[in-house]
């Protein structure tokens, strides 16, 4: 069996990721389309517009075959640690063959920029450390140390392909031989706000979820089930500044980018409102999705000791939150092959112990946390996963 994966969000699902699910197919020739998909928050710092099992069930119904939730200990953390953490949880599945990924420059040589960042990486640290001290921007000074260490001029100035080479860091660092395929984004950039048409970014229709014209950029049964949360986001930001005003020093050293004293300027600015809060610490030192990752991180206990025990640890778990119905029996017989339990009911978390049972409490807490949020039944295994 050859299966392509997709290391995805899908806040909300929309027309470029089904065009992406589409291309890893027809590309790779796989038999089956796997992603692994953040559970309630993202890598931003950002909750979810819709939950895990509806976003889950969208991409099934727009072409994926079977949708894993990425352990929100990875979700939750700075790209390189979402990759390890990703592509750690995919190499684990043997019939793994490819990893697809939405990028703005599909020809870069993603697996050597990988080796030649590892190669240089003292010089690479050096060279961003003194960017990022001299006041340039996280992406300027990361584009910076990378040319510095004769990197291609450009590659790295986007996300989408910072993260990229990120995956190829992982992929090498495992005794699996994934394959890249690098996939060119279409429509609207990672970042624009305004809606673009038929495809725009998921930044985009996030902020204009009440405005019809959504309703180009999605697909028809993501469309239904979106609607205004805005009183959803405004409760978690107050959840996130409690948090925050509850905690110390101590505790936040202890989160992937709270260093250099940046522990103490967040606790200075706590008694401000979350987006006073982000606008004061943030500047280009700090990015605006770094701080936002470390109050999320905050909240849900989410710290850089226990998620590096989870990356080390001998395995972890494979969650299903949605399959396709009718080859349901041959994706589950290839995920059994995994030597990480496959977990589709309650009582088989009895299996887990150490590391994977304390990551596994992790997102029964992100879970718990986002459905109080939104005033929503516990129903983490309480939902058909079969589409």
């Amino acid at each position: 069996m050859k299966i392509c994966a997709i290391i995805c969000e899908f806040n909300p699902f929309h027309n470029g990721h089904k065009y992406l699910i589409e291309r890893a197919r027809e590309i790779s020739g796989c038999d089956y389309v796997l992603c692994l998909m953040s559970g309630c928050f993202t890598q931003r710092g950002d909750i979810c517009v819709l939950d895990k099992s509806k976003r889950a069930a969208h991409a099934i119904l727009c072409g994926a075959d079977i949708v894993l939730e990425l352990p929100v200990s990875f979700a939750v953390a700075p790209a390189e640690i979402f990759a390890k953490g990703a592509v750690k949880i995919l190499s684990a599945i043997p019939d793994i063959d490819c990893l697809a990924f939405g990028c703005e420059n599909e020809d870069a040589d993603f697996i050597g920029t990988a080796k030649l960042l590892v190669k240089e990486n003292r010089k690479f640290k050096d060279v961003f450390r003194q960017n990022i001290e001299n006041g340039e921007s996280y992406i300027k000074s990361y584009s910076a140390a990378f040319e510095a260490c004769n990197g291609q001029s450009g590659l790295l100035s986007s996300p989408n392909n910072i993260l990229g080479v990120e995956y190829a860091k992982a992929v090498i660092g495992t005794d699996r031989n994934i394959k890249l395929l690098p996939i060119k984004r279409i429509g609207g950039g990672y970042s624009e706000s305004s809606l673009h048409g038929e495809f725009s970014s998921a930044k985009s229709i996030r902020e204009n979820i009440c405005d019809p014209h959504v309703e180009q950029s999605i697909p028809a049964c993501v469309f239904k089930d979106l609607k205004d949360i805005s009183a959803q986001i405004g409760l978690f930001k107050e959840y996130l500044r409690f948090a925050l005003a509850t905690s110390d020093g101590s505790i936040l050293k202890r989160i992937y980018g709270c260093n250099e004293g940046l522990e103490y300027s967040l606790l200075k600015n706590s008694h401000m409102k979350y987006d006073d809060i982000i606008e004061a610490v943030s500047g280009k030192r700090y990015t605006r999705s770094r701080i936002k990752r470390i109050l999320l991180a905050n909240m849900l206990k989410l710290y850089k000791d226990n998620a590096e025990t989870y990356l080390s640890a001998e395995k972890l778990y494979l969650k299903p939150l949605a399959l396709k119905d009718e080859p349901k029996d041959a994706l589950l017989s290839a995920m059994s092959k995994s030597a990480s339990p496959l977990i589709l009911k309650v009582k088989q978390t009895s299996a887990l112990s150490g590391a994977a049972e304390k990551c596994f409490k992790s997102d029964y807490l992100a879970s718990d946390v986002y459905n109080l949020i939104f005033d929503r039944p516990k129903i983490e295994f309480d939902y058909p996963i079969f589409i």
